[in-house]
C-alpha cells in the first residue's frame, strides 16, 4: 500500500499509539467485555478516563485550580455564542483575523455591542493586526490565535487589561500557554487534541456568573463544573468516543515531552516547509512572514507558473500528499502540520515540490 502523507485541516491526522488503543477499546474497554461505543458513561473506569483527561489537561499546560477544565458537545462554533453568553454584560471587543472570528463576532452580536478592535480583511488576512487599541469598558477581548484557512498565527500570549478570550482550536498543545493571562480558552479538538465532536473550554471560575441575563441551563458554564472533579462535564452524556480519543492523544503528547517538546518539532517542520517555499521558483507563501503559522502553512503557485496549480495537485496526490488544496476563499494550498504530523511527511512535501519544479523545468 502506498504512503499517504495527511495535511487535512481537520479532522486530521491523529497520533498512531492513540488510534491503536482506540482501536482496541472499541473491541473492549477496561477489560469489562463492552465496547468503548456501548458502555455506560457512569461506569467507573469511564469516571477514570473523564478524570485522568482533565488531569492531563492541566499537567501539559500548568493549568491551576482557579481554572475548569469542561468538554462540551457542539464543536467551537458552539462557544462562539457560549462565551458570549456567559460573559458579555454589554460590550465585548473582538479582533478580526479571519473567517471564524468574524463568525464569533456575528454571534457576540445577538448578546451586546461588539468592538472591532482591528481587522486584516482588507488583505484577505494575511497578516495579524497590531497597535490596535483596547477597550477598557468591554467585558472582554476575543482573540482566534491562529487561522487555519489564512495560515496566520498569534505566537505569543498577549499582555490584556481586560478579561482576555482566544478561540484555540488549531493551535492548542503546539506550543507553550500561559493559561493564567487568559480567562476562556476554547476551541475544537479535531485538530491537535482528538477527532471531532468534543469541545475543550478551559475558564477561570471566578468570571462566571456575573451577566445580568437568565441562562439556559446547557449554556452555563456552571451547569458542567461539579462540585468533585469526576462530575466535570457529566451534566449529561459526553461524547464519550472523542474524549477517550482525547485522553489517549494527550498521553501521547505528554510521552513525548510535552508541550515544549511539540513546539521545537512543529518549528522544525514548518521552517523546513516555509523555506522550500521561499526556495522553489514556482511557489509562493500568501501571509505575511512574521505572522506565519506553524500550524497551516498556505502558499500558492507564482504567478508565471498560475497555469500549472491543477497539475501539481495532481502530481502531488500520485505521490501520496493528501489534503493540501488550499480553502476555496484563498486558493492554492495548504499543508496543515499538526503535532501528530511526522516530520517525514513535510520531508516528502518538499520532496515532492523539488520534483516538480524540475519536470516544469
Amino acid at each position: 500500500m502506498k504512503v499517504a502523507h495527511n495535511f487535512n485541516a481537520g479532522p486530521c491526522v491523529l497520533p498512531k499509539p492513540a488510534i491503536e488503543s482506540a482501536i482496541e477499546a472499541i473491541r473492549n474497554f477496561d477489560n469489562t467485555g463492552i465496547g468503548i461505543l456501548e458502555i455506560s458513561h457512569r461506569t467507573p473506569g469511564w469516571e477514570r478516563i473523564m478524570i485522568e483527561t482533565e488531569q492531563l489537561w492541566r499537567d501539559l499546560l500548568h493549568i491551576s485550580d482557579d481554572y475548569a477544565v469542561i468538554f462540551l458537545g457542539g464543536g467551537a462554533s458552539t462557544q462562539f455564542y457560549q462565551v458570549a453568553a456567559n460573559l458579555m454584560n454589554h460590550k465585548a471587543a473582538y479582533l478580526q483575523t479571519g473567517v471564524w472570528a468574524k463568525k464569533a463576532i456575528k454571534e457576540a452580536k445577538l448578546y451586546g455591542e461588539v468592538a472591532v478592535v482591528a481587522s486584516s480583511e482588507d488583505k484577505n488576512y494575511s497578516y495579524i493586526p497590531k497597535g490596535y487599541e483596547i477597550p477598557k469598558d468591554a467585558d472582554y477581548l476575543h482573540i482566534t490565535t491562529n487561522n487555519t484557512i489564512y495560515g496566520t498565527e498569534l505566537h505569543t500570549d498577549i499582555d490584556c487589561p481586560i478579561p482576555l478570550v482566544a478561540d484555540m482550536s488549531s493551535d492548542i498543545m503546539s506550543r507553550p500557554v500561559d493559561v493564567n493571562k487568559y480567562a476562556v480558552i476554547y476551541g475544537g479538538a479535531q485538530k491537535n487534541v482528538g477527532p471531532a465532536g468534543v469541545a475543550f473550554v478551559i475558564v477561570r471560575k471566578d468570571i462566571l456568573g456575573k451577566v445580568e441575563r437568565v441562562l439556559p441551563t446547557m449554556v452555563d458554564y456552571r451547569t458542567h463544573i461539579g462540585s468533585e472533579p469526576k462530575n466535570n462535564s457529566m451534566f449529561n452524556t459526553p461524547p464519550v468516543f472523542p474524549i477517550f480519543m482525547m485522553h489517549e492523544t494527550l498521553k501521547w503528547i505528554k510521552d513525548m515531552g510535552g508541550v515544549e517538546v511539540m513546539h521545537r518539532r512543529n518549528v522544525e517542520k514548518a521552517t523546513l516547509l516555509y523555506n522550500e517555499i521561499d526556495r522553489n521558483k514556482l511557489f509562493v507563501g500568501t501571509a505575511n512572514k512574521e505572522d506565519r503559522s506553524i500550524m497551516n502553512v498556505c502558499f500558492v503557485m507564482n504567478e508565471a507558473y498560475k497555469d500549472k496549480e491543477a497539475e501539481f495537485l495532481e502530481f502531488a496526490k500520485s505521490q501520496g500528499m493528501v489534503g493540501i488544496k488550499g480553502h476555496r476563499s484563498v486558493g492554492g494550498f495548504r499543508a496543515s502540520i499538526y503535532n501528530a504530523c511526522p516530520l517525514e511527511s513535510v520531508e516528502a512535501l518538499v520532496a515532492c515540490m523539488q520534483e516538480f519544479e524540475q519536470k516544469v523545468g
